[in-house]
C-alpha cells in the first residue's frame, strides 16, 4: 500500500524560504512521477508542481515558476522515494496546505493522483 508522509511546513515572513519533504514508499517508483498540489482556503486544489519518475521532466505552474524546485531522491534498496520541493522567495499568496502526491492525472488542471500524503501547512505572512 502506498503511502507518502509530508514535512517541513510552517509559518515564514513574505521572501523567506521553506523546504517541503515527502518520504514515499509501497508502490513501484519507476512507474509514477510525483507531484505538489496546493488548496488554499477558499480555493480549489492547484498543482504546483510535478517531476517524472525519472527526474528528467519537470512541470511548474506559472504562480510558482522560478521561486519553487522539485527534486527527488531514491534510497539505496529503492524502497523509499523523498520528493522535495524547495520554495524560496515566498509570497502570502502561497499559503495553502501543500500535499505531495503519486501518480498524478496528465492534465494538469486537474486535482486527481493515485495516492496522497496528508498535507503540511505553509504560512506565509507578509
Amino acid at each position: 500500500e502506498a503511502e507518502l508522509v509530508e514535512s517541513g511546513g510552517g509559518s515564514v515572513q513574505a521572501g523567506g524560504s521553506l523546504r517541503l519533504s515527502c518520504t514515499a514508499s509501497g508502490f513501484v517508483f519507476d512507474d509514477s512521477d510525483m507531484a505538489w498540489y496546493r488548496e488554499a482556503p477558499g480555493s480549489e486544489c492547484v498543482l504546483v508542481s510535478r517531476i517524472s519518475a525519472d527526474g528528467r521532466d519537470t512541470y511548474y505552474s506559472e504562480s510558482v515558476k522560478g521561486r519553487f524546485t522539485i527534486s527527488q531522491s531514491r534510497s539505496r534498496d529503492n524502497a523509499k522515494n523523498t520528493v522535495y520541493l524547495q520554495m524560496n522567495s515566498l509570497k502570502p499568496e502561497d499559503t495553502a496546505t501543500y500535499y505531495c502526491a503519486a501518480g498524478s492525472s496528465p492534465d494538469v488542471g486537474s486535482c486527481m493522483a493515485d495516492a496522497w500524503g496528508q498535507g503540511t501547512l505553509v504560512t506565509v505572512s507578509s
